[in-house]
This record gives structure tokens, C-alpha cells and sequence, in this order.
């Protein structure tokens, strides 16, 4: 993970939410806040350094995941569950279908607590390693989902309440393939359907952020910083106040990229809808009609199952625009 300017991503320093309760702590923890709203508002994009996770663990499970990945084809499709799973998505190895635009191949585990998961015997050390990650991953989204209700001005606990349950988060390590001659497409332009999402990286660099000027901003690599995004069931709660990032992977030529994904997830069974505080009680009509977040995550798979022969007939949150 080499060290680099970070390009025009803002920068978060959340070590304030980890000190006392000092003066100082509380004037920076303030301006930590405020960058996050303006950040949430302007992309939904910004770079967590000094977020509590581990630089050396985030290596390990990089270097660990890259390890698997290079196994043979035969060897990586042996991790999955023999059996129907009872997991929200299918959990262990898979690669992007053959019609599929995205080129890349991947790991994804829930939470290791339900017993979900299914994990590759080799190399030793990437079951630990990921199930680390997912635990610190799911600790930070904790602290920037109250940060966000500080944000979103809501009373006290309000979204630590709304999303109290765990069981629908999950993370997924990543490869994308190296470009070719006719094609670099890793993953397309795209924004993330759950609440929040944490990116660790490789240096090959290839994540790009939509600009407010409509222009796409690399987020390059930046050693033991963390890549965070707003997703949609914040942009439909703030009744599009704060902005679900829309962003894309762009493949290097002769370079796997290798990835950690960490989304801090919505249980299937809530309700979403535009909040009173951005509604009603503003005096605004809402922009949305409300959904069962179960029924939009069923649409946005089908988009990858099922892929529409339409760019514009693929679903995204607009679906249920007013």
C-alpha cells in the first residue's frame, strides 16, 4: 500500500473520537464532524486516516488475499458451501460471469458469528485475518454511522437504533484482472446500496470517485488510510441531502489490483424512506417513495445476474424516485 498524494479526496483524521474529552478533542472532533457533512453532501466520498484499524493488519489481509487469489481456478471454486446457504448473499468464491462488464473475482464473508461462511483451507493465516478485518471494519462503521447521525443533525442514537442489527453486513476481498488491449473496465460506474462502505487498497490504484464538476477523481492509494463512501439508504433517509457516491474501478494494464471491501449493511426487513427531519418537517416533499430494503437489494442483484441489455434499464435508487 504505497504512500501517494491521495488526489482530491478530503481528509478525515478521526483520532479525536479515540482520545479524551478534553477541550482540544472536542474542538477537533467538531472539525472532523463538519468535514464529514461536507463530504457526505458534496461526493459522499473521503479518506479516514487514523481510523483505529490496524496499518499492519490491513497489509496482512491484502497480502493474504492476493496469496488466494493466485491459486489455481480448480483450487479457489472449492470454496463455496456444498449446500443452499441461508446467507443473504452467497457467501465464499466467486468470479464475475462471463457476460458481466465487471472483470474481477472474489472472497465474501458475513459476519463470522453466524456460521455462514466458507473459508480456503490455504494460505494459512487468511480466515484470521479477514475475520480481524471484518470485526475492527464493523467497530469503525459504528463510529462514522453516529458521526453521520451528528451530521444529519437526527436526535441522539437515532441511526445506531434504525441499524442495530448486524447480520446483513459483510466483506468481500477482491481481484481485479489486469487490462487488456480493448477493455479496462473493473467495475462499472456504479453507487453502493447499503449505508456505508470502507475500501482498503493495493498500490496499483484503479478506484475513481464522480466529482462534483462531473469529472472522475482517482483515489489513489494512500498507505493506512481508509477510503470511505455514503451509500443509498443514506441518500434516500436525507432525502438526497447527502449524496450515495457514485464511483468505478478502472483495471491497470499488466497489474492485478487487489481490494477489501467493507459495507455496513441494512437488515432486508426495514422500511426506507426520506426522514421527517429532511421532510415534513422542512416543509420539502420527499424524493423518494418508500421500499423494504430487501426488495431494492433483490432488484440490484438481478442487475448482476440478470444483466438488463439496456444500460438504462439497470436499477439503480432512482427506482424509486418521486
Amino acid at each position: 500500500m504505497a504512500a501517494s498524494n491521495g488526489g482530491a479526496l478530503p481528509v478525515v483524521d478521526l483520532a479525536p473520537f479515540f482520545a479524551g474529552d478534553g477541550a482540544h478533542d472536542n474542538s477537533a472532533r467538531a472539525r472532523a464532524i463538519e468535514a464529514v457533512r461536507q463530504a457526505g453532501q458534496a461526493t459522499g466520498f473521503f479518506r479516514a486516516v487514523n481510523h483505529g484499524v490496524p496499518r499492519e493488519l490491513m497489509a496482512r489481509a491484502l497480502e493474504l488475499s492476493a496469496a488466494f487469489f493466485a491459486l489455481p481456478d480448480e483450487e479457489k471454486a472449492k470454496v463455496r458451501p456444498a449446500e443452499a446457504s441461508n446467507a443473504p448473499l452467497p457467501v465464499g468464491y466467486a468470479r464475475q460471469p462471463a457476460h458481466s462488464a465487471d472483470k474481477n473475482e472474489y472472497l465474501l464473508l458475513f459476519n463470522p458469528k453466524l456460521g455462514l461462511n466458507h473459508y480456503p483451507a490455504e494460505p494459512a493465516g487468511l480466515r484470521g485475518a479477514l475475520e480481524e478485518c471484518f470485526a475492527k471494519l464493523a467497530d469503525l462503521g459504528l463510529l462514522i454511522q453516529d458521526i453521520l447521525n451528528e451530521c444529519m443533525g437526527l436526535p441522539r442514537g437515532f441511526l445506531a437504533e434504525y441499524n442495530a442489527d448486524r447480520d446483513f453486513d459483510f466483506l468481500t476481498a477482491l481481484r481485479y484482472f489486469p487490462a487488456t488491449a480493448d477493455e479496462n473496465n473493473g467495475s462499472s460506474a456504479h453507487e453502493d446500496a447499503n449505508c456505508i462502505t470502507f475500501v482498503l487498497q493495493d498500490d496499483v490504484g484503479g478506484l475513481e470517485v464522480l466529482g462534483v464538476d462531473g469529472r472522475w477523481v482517482p483515489a489513489e492509494p494512500v498507505d493506512g488510510t481508509i477510503v470511505v463512501n455514503v451509500g443509498d439508504v443514506l441518500q434516500v433517509l436525507s432525502n438526497k441531502k447527502f449524496k450515495s457516491a457514485t464511483h468505478r474501478v478502472v483495471r491497470r494494464p499488466e497489474a492485478h489490483r487487489h481490494s477489501i471491501v467493507f459495507f455496513l449493511n441494512l437488515h432486508g426487513d426495514k422500511w426506507v424512506e426520506p426522514l421527517p427531519e429532511f421532510a415534513a418537517d422542512v416543509g420539502e416533499p420527499p424524493r423518494y417513495r418508500g421500499f423494504r430494503y430487501n426488495e431494492y437489494m433483490q432488484l440490484r442483484m438481478r442487475n448482476k445476474s440478470h444483466p438488463p441489455s439496456r444500460p438504462e434499464d439497470v436499477v439503480h435508487i432512482t427506482h424509486y424516485e418521486i
